[in-house]
């Protein structure tokens, strides 16, 4: 076991290594200035068309769901453990500058969340139930021709596997750990109640854990952002020094104090980069997977609503986590992980450990469902719409596993494959890149003329 765990830890310093950072940024830049930074330019049309797309009365609208639950699917996904926990480790081994790379990283992913949802819907299909698939896989497939195929056979298979890590077992061991260690709830209880869960809404498909996610989404993220905001209006008066601290630390080495090593500027930039993609998945090629189901006849529309969840996930989430670590001092504190994220809450906050272990259990559920999702869609795709029930039934049954196992090897693992995953689409992305520009530009000169003829 140790030879494939150093076997493992060797590919996972290669896959992201320099490298992979620089062409996730790099693509995502690349984006960016393709589309005439357009994503930022146009978050206000974005929050429109998520308000409006609560609810979609047009027959005529393709997909399965509203693409306000497509989004709180994908984000059912990407607000989990990276939101509570990545952020306090990227802080730990980066400092406070790895704050500053993560919202780098989330300026260029919505660039790439947003080309990635427009493929998605541009080149989805209908599967034999008459549902809508999509995803890397299939514009791979669809929008590069069969002598690409071969690439998004790839991407479905580090994603089925992915999915059994970072989607399933991790999550669960991260609810466990955190009603055990704050309600005294043995694990594998957790275990058997999540798995009852989990069962009960995969078992209705997308339709059941879009409407799921489209519930407690919301409710949860508005909920640990209020708590955040709390501890940050505690200590309102460091705020800006927090902010100084930040850009500081992302440009400069931070020497050793307190229970923090010490962290050079290249650790800040990998870190901060790493779990800004670990957590909102931008340029991994999940999240595409859950806007093909969307209903939408407009592949721009959905674009401009999918690069939202970027926005929510890392500029608002992850940052007002962030901050409550470095305002209240707890990052020199020696905590990690979600131990971190819960020892600032409950210095601001009588209850603060318990809001932070709350939100976590709910945010780490809801992972569960959306990469349930995810990996199925890539079991589908390799093994036809006949291995989607014994998928569904075999992803229940190794919740429970996760909630008991030790999993500082799934952990690398999951770390490893989601690398893996990102590669295949990034090709792909840069390739189809004159698709989504002329997509884009077309839609935009359309909404021009509607307005003047208006």
């Amino acid at each position: 076991m140790e030879a494939v765990t150093s076997f493992v830890s060797t590919i996972n310093g290669i896959v992201w290594g320099i490298p992979m950072l620089v062409m996730i940024l790099g693509v995502g830049l690349f984006l960016s200035i393709g589309l005439r930074l357009m994503p930022i330019l146009k978050l206000g049309t974005g929050f429109k068309l998520l308000w409006s797309g609560r609810t979609v009365t047009d027959e005529s609208e393709k997909g399965d769901v509203s693409p306000f639950n497509a989004l709180m699917t994908s984000l059912s996904a990407t607000i989990g453990t990276g939101n509570i926990a990545g952020v306090a480790t990227a802080i730990v081994i980066g400092g406070p500058g790895a704050l500053f790379w993560m919202w780098c990283t989330a300026l260029v992913g919505m660039a790439t969340k947003f080309a990635e949802a427009v493929l998605a819907v541009k080149f989805r299909e209908t599967d034999s139930n008459g549902d809508h698939v999509g995803g890397p896989m299939y514009y791979i497939k669809n929008g590069l021709g069969q002598k690409w195929a071969w690439l998004g056979t790839a991407f479905a298979f580090f994603g089925m596997f992915a999915g059994f890590g970072i989607g399933n077992t991790v999550q669960a061991n991260s609810v466990a750990d955190a009603l055990s260690s704050n309600f005294n709830v043995p694990s594998w209880v957790t275990g058997l109640i999540l798995m009852v869960l989990v069962g009960a809404v995969l078992m209705g498909g997308i339709k059941r854990i879009a409407e799921v996610a489209g519930k407690l989404v919301p409710l949860m993220t508005v909920f640990y952002i209020t708590a955040g905001l709390a501890v940050l209006v505690v200590y309102v008066d460091q705020i800006p020094a927090a902010f100084e601290l930040i850009i500081h630390s992302a440009f400069n080495p931070v020497a050793a104090q307190g229970g923090f090593a010490g962290a050079a500027v290249w650790a800040a930039i990998r870190f901060g980069v790493a779990r800004g993609v670990f957590s909102n998945e931008a340029g991994l090629g999940s999240a595409p997977i859950a806007h093909a189901a969307a209903k939408t006849n407009n592949p721009v529309k959905q674009g401009l609503v999918a690069m939202l969840g970027t926005f929510i996930d890392t500029i608002i989430v992850c940052s007002i986590t962030g901050l409550a670590i470095i305002v209240s001092g707890a990052w020199t504190s020696g905590e990690n992980g979600a131990a971190l994220t819960s020892y600032a809450f409950s210095h601001a906050l009588p209850l603060g450990n318990y809001i932070v272990a709350i939100a976590l259990a709910i945010f780490a559920f809801t992972t569960i469902l959306g990469w349930s999702f995810y990996s199925e869609k890539c079991v589908q795709y390799l093994f036809g719409d006949k291995a989607v029930k014994p998928f569904r039934l075999i992803f229940t049954l190794v919740v429970p596993i996760g909630a008991i196992s030790s999993l500082e090897f799934i952990w690398l693992l999951a770390d490893t494959l989601n690398a893996m995953m990102a590669l295949p689409n990034l090709v792909a992305l840069m390739l189809l890149s004159p698709v989504v520009f002329g997509l884009t530009r077309e839609y935009f000169i359309k909404q021009k003329a509607l307005k003047k003829a208006v």
